[in-house]
Formats: structure tokens, C-alpha cells, sequence
């Protein structure tokens, strides 16, 4: 014990199985592969990333603060060690974190748990020690958000030479740890695990090889893996939807986007884009098409009818835009309403039905951090700490804005009346107190 806090090691540096370069071979589910209850989010949880319908939209009833700052709405704020970009998980009274220290080339990963009231840690868990992944200054090795099933929680990071996924208990202890497969990027790894049935899921895309893996939630042994295109750079995570009549595993692939079959990792359909070399933001959906933005070295945004088979590129884009979209950022559906901000600032709204730009206003700020839905108004943070609080709607209407002391690159939780921002100081609980 230290300072009232337990520290348990992972030994991630020492685990069976280690992927070869070479390629990974395919994996088939084996049947009964389904033996746990689906992972569901309860009322006031937001366990995942873009949260329980993941697609960045708060419950409804909310009335988060419009004002905050110093001594202002603030209810607390905590100093985590070390950096992260991750977003937290939020399940019951615990919230689910991640950082990293780097020194002399190496690094230290943890998880953390913090009370959910105070922002005080529970527990901190090492899930990584050893050599420093090469990432881009930008990036982190605590990106990827948290998820947690109820009962465990899962985390996905890049060790110095590969993808490594780690089950924890809630207590804190070490479940299991698997590698994904070998990784070396210029970027860096940011792909947030995702559920389906008894599976928890991660792409990963890169010149080492590129796959979709899905994981038994309990022993951490493979149901499937599916070899995808071969690519130099993906990081966009993968998430699962019911879309055009059927779940699909949802991906802006590195080179394509595409739709997966949850079950087994089939691929249904793929549509060239939305970048010709490297993706990063999440997919929006609705009940028939997806939504996908990037990326590197050309941009666009588009729209993709997800009911075809095959090479869609040529009959299911419904629409496309010009090039001022966003690389980082992933957009947000709210009633037929696609909202999207570029990295460079330039916020716009686009009709959902044919892509038109009802409005579009320019922060002219710097932007990692996607924009939520909350009630009638969008919220957004730039990197350089400050909130901007956008009207919802076809016609653009007055923006609030309010500022931190420290930049964000995390997309913040909005549960209760309460927003839990992570920035590149400290974390933040922003809500009005009683």
C-alpha cells in the first residue's frame, strides 16, 4: 500500500501467445462462443466511448452549467498522474481512467479508478511497464478510452512493439492480458474497444499488419479475428450498430469505410474513403447509412447507404463533401442533423439528406475533442481549454463560450447535469452545486 492507494502490477511485458511479424492468421468463432449476458449500460452510466448508443448524445433531461471557471460551477478537480487523452468511463459511483508516464524511454501505464462524488482514486492499476511506444508528440499511450461491461474493464494501448489488450476486475486486480497483434506507427495508437454479445472488440491497422480482433470478455481468449486491407496508418475504432437491418461492426478504415459482420468479422461492405491513406475519427450512423470523416493526406466527409455487399464505392455514396472537414473530431447525428468540426476550427452543420451546409461558423481554434448533443445545444472544446456551447438546430444562433487554464484533447461525459472533462492539466466535474 501507498499513500492508501493499491498499486498492481500487469505483466505486460512477459505474455504467451506474443504475435510474430509475418501476419496473423485468420480466426473462426467456435460455436458457443456466447456464454456472458450483453453488456448494457444503466441509467446514468456512460461506460464507453461516445457512450451507451455511441453516438456522443447525452440522456435526455440534462442541464449541464452554460458558465463556468476558476471558482465557478467547479464541484471538483483532481491532478492524475502523469498524461492522457482518454475519455473516462462512467459506471455506478466509479469512474474508469487512463495515463502514462514516460522518462528515459520508458513508460508506465495505469488505470485508475476515482470516485465518482470527489474525483478521489480508489485504486491504480499498472497495467504496462517497460520500453516507450514512438508516437507522435500529439498522441498519448493512454488514448483509448476505457470500457467496462459491469463487471470488468478493458483497455487498449500500444507498447513499445505492439497492441496489447488488458481485462481488470473491478477491485483492480489484472484479469488477463493478451497482445492484439505487432504495431509500429507514426501516429500512434488511439482505437477505443468496443462489445458485442460475450466479445470485446479492437481494430488494429498498420504496416504490420492490419485485423479486427474480438476477445472473450471473461478468459481473454480469441472468438475471431479477421485479417483487413493492408494499410501504412488507421485509428479509428470500430463500433457495433444495428444499421440498414442488420448489426454491423462499423469502421473508417485507414484507406476504406466499412461494415462488419459482429459475428464472426465478415466483411459486408466497404465504400473507398473518406482519405486515401490514414482515418482516425468514429463513424455516426442512423437506421440506414454511415457517416465517415477524414483524414490524411486528402479530406472528406460522406455518406454511405449501409445495406450493400461487396465494393460499394461506385452505387451506395449518397453524398460527399468538400475538403474543410474534420481529420481528429468525430461528428455527431442529432435529428437528421450532422454536426462536424474541423481540427483547424470551422464548425458546420450539414443536412443529413443530401449534405448541404445549412450553416457553419469558424472558432478559428485548434480541435482534437468531438462535439456532443446535449438537450438543444452542442458542445465542443478547443485545444486550447476553451468550451463553446452551440445552438442545435438548421439556423446558427448564439454561441457561449467559457475557458480553462489547460488545453483539451479528451472528449468530455455528460451525465446528470454534470460534465466530466478531461484536460492537459487537471479533471475536471463541472456541474452546479445544490
Amino acid at each position: 500500500m501507498r499513500n492508501g492507494i493499491g498499486i498492481v502490477l500487469g505483466v505486460a511485458g512477459v505474455l504467451t501467445g506474443m504475435a510474430q511479424e509475418g501476419g496473423l492468421p485468420d480466426i473462426a468463432p467456435k460455436a458457443g462462443w456466447d456464454t456472458l449476458p450483453p453488456a448494457k449500460a444503466a441509467e446514468g452510466d456512460w461506460p464507453w466511448w461516445r457512450g451507451p448508443k455511441l453516438d456522443n448524445i447525452a440522456s435526455k433531461g440534462q442541464k449541464p452549467p452554460v458558465a463556468w471557471g476558476a471558482g465557478s460551477n467547479i464541484l471538483w478537480q483532481v491532478r492524475l498522474p502523469g498524461v492522457g487523452h482518454s475519455s473516462p468511463s462512467i459506471v455506478g459511483d466509479r469512474i474508469y481512467i487512463t495515463s502514462v508516464n514516460k522518462e528515459q524511454g520508458q513508460a508506465t501505464v495505469w488505470l485508475l479508478c476515482l470516485a465518482r462524488a470527489t474525483g478521489k482514486t480508489v485504486w491504480q492499476t499498472e497495467i504496462y511497464r517497460g520500453a516507450a511506444a514512438k508516437i507522435h508528440p500529439d498522441n498519448s499511450m493512454a488514448s483509448a478510452t476505457p470500457a467496462c461491461d459491469g463487471e470488468r474493464v478493458f483497455v487498449s494501448y500500444q507498447s513499445s512493439t505492439s497492441i496489447i489488450m488488458t481485462a481488470v476486475g473491478s477491485d483492480g486486480k489484472v484479469l488477463w492480458n493478451k497482445t492484439v497483434a505487432p504495431y509500429n506507427t507514426i501516429q500512434g495508437f488511439s482505437a477505443s474497444p468496443n462489445f458485442y454479445k460475450s466479445a470485446v472488440i479492437v481494430p488494429v491497422e498498420g504496416p504490420k499488419g492490419s485485423y479486427l480482433t474480438a476477445f472473450h470478455r471473461a478468459t481473454g481468449e480469441v472468438v475471431w479475428r479477421r485479417k483487413l486491407r493492408e494499410v501504412n496508418e488507421g485509428y479509428a475504432p470500430a463500433v457495433v450498430a444495428h444499421v440498414a437491418g442488420r448489426d454491423q461492426l462499423l469502421q473508417v478504415g485507414g484507406t476504406y469505410t466499412r461494415g462488419c459482420d459482429p459475428e464472426n468479422g465478415a466483411l459486408l461492405w466497404e465504400c473507398e474513403g473518406p482519405a486515401k491513406k490514414v482515418c482516425v475519427a468514429t463513424a455516426a450512423f442512423d437506421r440506414d447509412s454511415v457517416y465517415a470523416t477524414g483524414g490524411y493526406p486528402n479530406r472528406k466527409l460522406m455518406c454511405v447507404r449501409a445495406n450493400g455487399k461487396g465494393d460499394v464505392t461506385e452505387s451506395h455514396m449518397t453524398w460527399s463533401s468538400d475538403a474543410k472537414v474534420g481529420y481528429v473530431p468525430s461528428p455527431v447525428l442529432h435529428e437528421g442533423l450532422l454536426y462536424a468540426i474541423a481540427d483547424q476550427g470551422l464548425m458546420r452543420c450539414y443536412d443529413t439528406a443530401d449534405g448541404r451546409v445549412l450553416w457553419e461558423r469558424d472558432f478559428k481554434a485548434p480541435f482534437y475533442s468531438s462535439p456532443t448533443v446535449v438537450g438543444n445545444k452542442v458542445y465542443a472544446f478547443d485545444r486550447k481549454g476553451k468550451g463553446y456551447i452551440v445552438p442545435t438546430g438548421r439556423t446558427s444562433g448564439a454561441i457561449v463560450t467559457n475557458a480553462l487554464p489547460s488545453g483539451v484533447f479528451a472528449t468530455p461525459v455528460f451525465l446528470q447535469g454534470r460534465i466530466y472533462l478531461r484536460t492537459l492539466g487537471d479533471f475536471y466535474c463541472i456541474g452546479e452545486k445544490r
